[in-house]
């Protein structure tokens, strides 16, 4: 259901639907609470795709952490306000949006489903909750665009190392309807993560989750070059393994796939991914050449220091998203709930805050937004629903997500976002 066709009771009507099914033997098809949710997207995926959708970096501990920091936070409820008449509905970057909840980007989801950010962002479309198309999607922007014209939609960046490219993906999120670039910062070199190191699988180089690449015509410059340059050794004693990997590769370039099995490009296009995917070298003052470069609102993904705040209020950014990339990045880092309240403190309402990592349940989303965060984002809950049923799970998802939020508020006694403060939770130290 449009959660914005549901201001006032949206927790109500769709827990009454549910338990209306009920009377007559039908059940949720996606599960509601988050155990089996997860299980459920287990059992539809295979061992690689969860390990990659799931792992972490190093002993997960900092993944495990962002769980602790909710554990910390305990709601305390009001009584005897009315509560009747709710509505989660913000304004974000210009657009008004039916709760404060989004999608953050997720790479690779054909590893999880064969539609992937098509899926997704039709489900965004159907509820009207924004959703960020990651740079290393399984389907181009345009492709989304063409498919899902009504969602609200950013683009993440990576920061390539070359900065064609960069430009020419800017172009083209402002031409396909993308309303914000976040600037994801804490992955301009992959977090050293066991579970896929153990596997020795990487999924970009089969060819997967490069398809923001092989659509730009930048980058398809840079493929030719490649693939033009005489051969310094030759090539490789084929095995069932690269010859698997070859036709992956095939299989996810643009154009058919006997051809492509027969060229050099589909190679060609993961060689030349895998030299210009990030740039470590970037500093505060290149900030200034995105902005150059697009009217979009600029958000900066992956900050938790209290000075990088201030920084990017410094460089005018338009909005700061608190994230640990959801412990992929670095083992034994901060929980990301607990670098919220100092970012919020020094960015005083003058930019909107966003969170991401560690979010399960709607009534984790009411505890971030409480310390201050304007919108909540959502990972891994929606691509589990994206593994467990398509479009349809992931909208089922986000609705159970909503419903949660709504009800959690009513109950503690709060009938909208801007009332919720840290005065609503109590810190339980263990």
């Amino acid at each position: 259901m449009s959660l914005a066709n549901n201001i006032g009771n949206i927790g109500r009507a769709i827990q009454t639907h549910i338990y209306r099914e009920g009377v007559y033997g039908r059940k949720p098809r996606v599960p509601v609470d988050p155990r089996r949710l997860s299980l459920a997207a287990r059992s539809a995926i295979s061992r690689r795709a969860w390990n990659y959708l799931q792992g972490s970096a190093g002993t997960e501990s900092t993944a495990a952490a962002n769980r602790t920091a909710f554990e910390r936070h305990r709601i305390v409820p009001s009584m005897l306000r009315d509560v009747s008449s709710r509505n989660l509905g913000i304004d974000l970057f210009g657009r008004a949006v039916p709760a404060p909840l989004f999608l953050s980007p997720i790479g690779v989801l054909e590893l999880v489903h064969r539609h992937g950010d098509l899926a997704v962002a039709r489900a965004a479309a159907s509820t009207g909750v924004p959703v960020t198309l990651s740079t290393q999607a399984s389907y181009s922007m345009e492709r989304v665009a063409e498919v899902a014209p009504d969602a609200v939609r950013w683009f993440q960046l990576y920061w390539s190392s070359d900065d064609d490219l960069v430009t020419s993906m800017l172009r083209r999120a402002e031409e396909s309807g993308c309303e914000a670039i976040v600037i994801t910062l804490d992955t301009h070199v992959l977090g050293w993560r066991p579970r896929d190191l153990d596997a020795g699988f990487l999924p970009f180089a089969h060819g997967q989750g490069i398809a923001q690449y092989t659509a730009d015509p930048v980058f398809a410059s840079l493929v030719r070059r490649r693939a033009e340059r005489p051969a310094i050794s030759p090539a490789p004693t084929p095995t069932p393994q690269a010859l698997r990997a070859l036709w992956s590769m095939s299989r996810n370039h643009p154009g058919s796939l006997l051809t492509n099995l027969r060229s050099p490009y589909p190679r060609a296009a993961v060689e030349t991914f895998l030299d210009v995917f990030s740039r470590s070298s970037l500093t505060w003052a290149e900030l200034d050449f995105v902005r150059q470069r697009t009217s979009l609102p600029i958000v900066l993904k992956g900050l938790q220091h209290a000075e990088d705040a201030r920084r990017a209020l410094d460089a005018g950014v338009d909005g700061i998203l608190v994230s640990n990339h959801g412990g992929r990045q670095i083992d034994g880092a901060l929980g990301a709930l607990d670098a919220l309240p100092g970012i919020v403190a020094e960015v005083d309402d003058r930019i909107p805050v966003l969170f991401d990592s560690g979010i399960r349940t709607g009534a984790d989303a009411c505890k971030a937004l409480a310390l201050g965060a304007t919108a909540a984002g959502i990972g891994r809950p929606y691509a589990y629903g994206l593994a467990a049923g398509g479009a349809e799970g992931v909208r089922t998802v986000l609705e159970h997500l909503v419903a949660e939020l709504d009800i959690t508020m009513a109950l503690a006694g709060i009938a909208a976002p801007a009332e919720l403060e840290p005065g609503l939770l109590r810190p339980v130290h263990s």
